[in-house]
């Protein structure tokens, strides 16, 4: 295979920020461990880039707060807590709500008819328990109702709370009952969105996100005591 068709080799264009498109995916599916050391020359030769542009990428990880950079010892991975979890969500419901209402008086019917398809998409991810795919068309549907609101002050704290809960919210998903949920909810979001409904839809998404919110701290508590068992 020359380096040319090699899907890791990345395109010499703002080059740290594309290492971060490359490595938030490693740690949000856990391929990268909470705890584990980023194992730094092993990713610069995966991706073939130098150390300058991996620990420029590594600060925006660090900025997002899913690594810790120790002096002289590298960048770290870190653990989702529960006292992050109960901070975040509420105002990730919040935020998530009122870009729904906005997004009603704002999106176009293109936007609404792209949404459904990727709302479709994702349904069929859902069917195939084609859970890594399914998240990802997830994370798509959020983000263009986001943007459908048109405010970008709202879409920069959204998406940068967003980031610090991906893993948690992965990770939840892999609950079966849970998923099924998410799904009967998705449903309500598409239908409240295609009718325009801004204060409907803006109660789905809170409500939304305080389900999740509950998966998570289910998801972690039963992890942190799996941990602690397995110390003694």
């Amino acid at each position: 295979m020359t380096a040319a068709s090699d899907t890791n080799v990345i395109e010499r264009r703002s080059l740290h920020l594309e290492l971060v498109e490359r490595i938030r995916p490693l740690i949000v599916e856990s391929q990268l461990k909470a705890g584990d050391k980023v194992p730094e020359k092993e990713l610069c030769e995966r991706f073939r880039v130098s150390r300058t542009p991996m620990r420029e990428a590594l600060k925006v990880l660090a900025a997002e707060r899913l690594v810790r950079l120790e002096p002289n010892r590298g960048a770290w991975v870190t653990k989702v807590t529960v006292e992050e979890v109960e901070e975040v969500f509420p105002v990730l419901g919040a935020l998530e709500a009122l870009s729904g209402e906005l997004a009603c008086s704002n999106i176009s019917d293109t936007e609404i008819t792209q949404i459904r398809q990727l709302h479709d998409q994702m349904m069929q991810n859902y069917r195939d328990r084609n859970l890594a795919e399914y998240f990802r068309i997830n994370q798509e549907i959020h983000r263009a109702i986001l943007l459908a609101a048109k405010n970008q002050s709202l879409t920069n704290t959204c998406q940068a709370l967003s980031a610090r809960m991906q893993r948690a919210r992965y990770a939840a998903n892999l609950s079966e009952e849970r998923w099924a949920n998410a799904v009967d909810e998705h449903e309500q979001i598409i239908r409240s969105l295609e009718a325009r409904e801004g204060k409907q839809l803006g109660e789905i998404l809170r409500q939304h996100m305080k389900n999740k919110q509950e998966s998570v701290l289910k998801w972690l508590r039963q992890t942190n005591a799996e941990q602690d068992n397995s110390a003694i």
